[in-house]
Parts: structure tokens; sequence; C-alpha cells
């Protein structure tokens, strides 16, 4: 379905559309937003030839709509836990559970599935996560202090093995939550009960006693040994915790926080382009899932004269320029087959590829930046497909591009498989996992949660500004943003007076 053609909630009427099928060929710098002052260095476009263009469209379309489907069709309707992966058999990743009630508003959005159904899922998953056993032992428990273990069991919805109560990971999950919270707004019902229950389950956690060493938030706990011996330090995707942190109306952090976490920022120039550095692109794209940070800016913003979003606009023309130099070598990288960032990869070895030792890797935070560079040949989807609204002018060219050059090795029945490396073909060894298809490259041959969240979901932001529109709305969001000193822009007159630092 176009986005023309798409309709509204049930009951609400269908809104105009934003998209345009030229859209993607804009210069960058009229895309980022507000930059307030600055002159974004200029991005060479890689337009797509005329007959691709409304091709390019339809594609668009499709991806979404078989990404959105990996969701709805992999949750067990019984207690709303997404897999990490699939199809080999795995856990539930908390973070993807987030993903997937934020993608199921997409899919009423696009007639994909009924306001009811949608309802009736997000219900389930959130008596589920309410009712589920919190406690500080080690087994039959799903989390404590109202955060939950970063990996669950699919069938007992218990901590799996011996993961951390993750910070992270519980954030994103109650982004999807609170995404929910505010676009089933009907007065009774299954739709009053959500809202409840978000609030219930965003209550509850008890973010001060995660700052084991005060100010920072701490990434993580176990019970055998307590908290983590590392913090949330900046800069990379925990904006967005900091900011539900902040805006908790039980128990919030102090903006002394978030005043730390800017402090251990490290800005550098590469390939050109100035910004914060987090080599994997993932860390610059998770918070902006669910916030529009075009036009606003916290102190250290202001001061650089940009925003977070046009820092991810930079980052992500920096790793296509990072693959059209290839400095490394890496089989097909260039202007359209480009993208680092946390995935699978092939294997775990070191092995000598025409003449050069080359170290492969299987799931690992790849990346380009300022301050490092991890690259082992493998090239993610998510990279681009998470990145459309910052550089739509090169990400979607690049994942037409990959779609079309290697076809069902990489694009199935759910979008983009989650990685594939073209070099890895002449290791002349045998894969751990995906397969080698000889004279190409390897293919994964499982696609990720938290890969195919932030695909779905920037395309719905890059047309309809979807998501960004919605959580403005969210009184909790506002708030952690106002007091972490974000002013200006949406949020101009909405922070009361004396809210940030």
């Amino acid at each position: 379905m176009t986005a023309e053609g798409r309709v509204g909630p049930v009951g609400w009427p269908a809104r105009p559309s934003r998209w345009s099928p030229w859209r993607f060929l804009l210069p960058a710098v009229l895309l980022a937003g507000a930059c307030h002052g600055a002159t974004p260095p200029r991005v060479e476009e890689s337009p797509l030839p005329a007959a691709d263009e409304a091709a390019a469209q339809a594609f668009l379309d499709t991806l979404q709509h078989r990404t959105f489907d990996f969701f709805w069709e992999t949750t067990p309707a019984g207690n709303g836990l997404t897999p990490d992966r699939w199809p080999t058999p795995s856990f539930s990743s908390i973070a993807a559970v987030g993903f997937a009630l934020s993608s199921y508003l997409v899919g009423v959005e696009h007639g994909w599935i009924t306001r009811d159904e949608a309802a009736e899922r997000t219900l389930t998953t959130l008596r589920f996560f309410w009712e589920a056993p919190q406690g500080d032992g080690s087994t039959e428990v799903t989390g404590y202090k109202g955060f939950f273990y970063h990996f669950l069991d699919m069938e007992t919805g218990h901590r799996f093995e011996d993961v951390e109560l993750s910070t992270i990971d519980t954030t994103l999950l109650l982004a999807g939550i609170l995404s929910a919270q505010v676009y089933f707004d009907e007065v009774d019902g299954a739709e009053a009960e959500i809202r409840a229950l978000a609030d219930s389950i965003y209550f509850r956690v008890d973010w001060p006693w995660a700052q084991a060493r005060p100010p920072s938030v701490s990434m993580g706990w176990r019970p055998e040994h307590g908290f983590i011996p590392a913090d949330w330090r900046g800069y990379n995707e925990a904006m967005i915790l900091l900011i539900l942190a902040l805006g908790s109306p039980t128990h919030p952090i102090g903006p002394e926080s978030w005043h730390e976490w800017t402090t251990t920022y490290r800005w550098g120039t590469f390939y050109g382009e100035e910004h914060l550095g987090f080599a994997p692109l993932f860390g610059q794209q998770y918070s902006h899932v669910w916030i529009d940070f075009r036009g606003i800016q916290d102190s250290v913003m202001r001061f650089h004269g940009i925003d977070y979003f046009e820092n991810s606009r930079r980052a992500t023309v920096d790793q296509r320029a990072y693959a059209i130099d290839n400095p490394n070598g890496w089989q097909g990288y260039g202007p359209n087959v480009w993208g680092l960032t946390a995935c699978d990869g092939p294997a775990d070895t070191t092995v000598m590829v025409d003449g050069r030792l080359r170290e492969f890797h299987t799931y690992w935070a790849r990346g380009a930046g300022p301050f490092e560079v991890k690259d082992d040949g493998t090239i993610a989807p998510t990279a681009a497909g998470g990145s459309i609204p910052f550089a739509p002018e090169i990400a979607i060219p690049a994942l037409f591009e990959m779609r079309h050059r290697f076809g069902g090795h990489l694009f199935g029945e759910y979008g983009f498989r989650d990685a594939f490396n073209l070099t890895f073909d002449d290791a002349g060894i045998p894969p751990e996992k995906g397969s080698v298809v000889p004279g190409v490259g390897w293919f994964d041959v499982d696609y990720l949660g938290i890969d195919q969240g932030p695909i779905v979901l920037m395309i719905e932001n890059h047309r309809e500004e979807f998501l960004w529109d919605l959580m403005k709305r969210s009184p909790y969001l506002v708030t952690g943003l106002c007091r972490a000193g974000f002013r200006g822009g949406w949020l101009e007159g909405r922070c009361a007076e004396g809210t940030g630092p």
C-alpha cells in the first residue's frame, strides 16, 4: 500500500502524507532541521536513475511492511515476548519488545493490522511485564527494582541464564511502552488499561538505585556480583535512558547526571565532518527513534551550534565516505554499499585472504568514527535503514542497491537479513553461522529484532514524523528533556520555569 492510500487508526481520519517519491533526492541540509547558523558540509548525492525512482518508493513500502511482519508474526500472542532473532531459536530481547510495541502502532497506521488487534497484543505484553516476578534472586525472576533482564526465556519469561539486569534495554522497552500509552487514548476498555499499566511499569523503575557511582547510571547489575563496573558515559545510545530517568515522576535522577554525561563527550573530525564520536551507527540512531532532536539543544549543542540530529547526519555521511575510501580494501564497499554497526558476522577467526591477514568476528559492535574503527568487512543494512531520516539521499539508494544487487541472499520474507560480508567468500573456511554463496560472499540467516526496529520506525519518521510527533505528547519525555536543559524548537514554551540545569 502506498502512503497516499494508507488509512489512519480505526475511527480516526487518515492523515495527509508528507511522503514524496522525490524527497530522498533533496539536499541533506534541507532535511536536517534547524542547525542554528551552522553550515553542514556538503553531501555528495548518489541519486537513483530516473527509471528507479518510483521503484524505490515501492521498495520502501515493501521493506517497511516486511520488517513490521517480523515483529507481528514472530512474537507469541500469548506473552508478547519478541525473540532476539529468527529463524535461529533464541531467547527474547526486551529491547526488541520495545521496538515491537512501537511497530504495532505503525501497523495500525498503515492498515496492516487493526487498532483492536494492536491493542490486544499490547495489553498482553504490558500485563506480562507488570505481573512478572521481580526480586533479587538469580532464577525464576524477570526483573528487579523495576528494571528487567536483558534476555528472557521465551516460554517462562524468566531471566535467561546469567544475563545482566540491563538499564539500556529496559529503557528501550519503556520507550515502546510509553509510545503505546500515548497512542491508545480511548477512554474505556483495553486502551485505558494500557495507559494505566504503562504508568505502573514506568513508575516502578528505581533509577537512583542504578546510580552505583553517582551521578552516573550503571550499565547493569547481576544478583551474583552486583553492579557492572561500567557506567553510561557519553556519547552513545543512552541519551534516551537519561532523559526517561530524568522524567520519572516517582524515582527521578537529578539534572547533574546529564551534566556529568556531557562532560565525557569527545568531539572529533572524520572525513571532513566534525561531530560527537561514537563509531557504531546504532548509537547515533536509537534515541532518535522516539525523540525528535531537530532544532532542540542542550547547553553543549548550543555551544557547538548544531543539534543531535545534525550530529547523527554527520556520522552517517562519514560512514559512507569511509566506505568509498575503503582504506582496508574490503570487497564490495562503495557509494551504495556501506554501514557499520553492531550486528552478526561470519566467524571469530583470523585468516589469510588475498595475501592479507584478515580478522573476522561473529556478533560485534562494528563502526567507523573519529576515535575508533572496528571493521571486518561486514555490512549491516540496518546501519543505512536506521539513518534514513538523517541522510535519505544516501541511505535510500544504498538500501535499494543492496536489495537488487544481492537479491534473495540478503532480502527475504522479513526484509533485510542482518548482515553480509563479501570478503569472507575468499576466506576458505566455513562460517560459524549463515552461509557463503560462492563468488558472492557470506550472508546471515537471521533477522535481529534490535536491528529490524530502527528500519520500520525510522522509515515512518522520515515519511510521516509519526513516532516523533507521538512522543512529543508524552509528559515524561518532555519533562526529561526539560530537566536535561533542552530548549528551543518544538520544546519552546513547554519547559516550566526552574526545570533544567
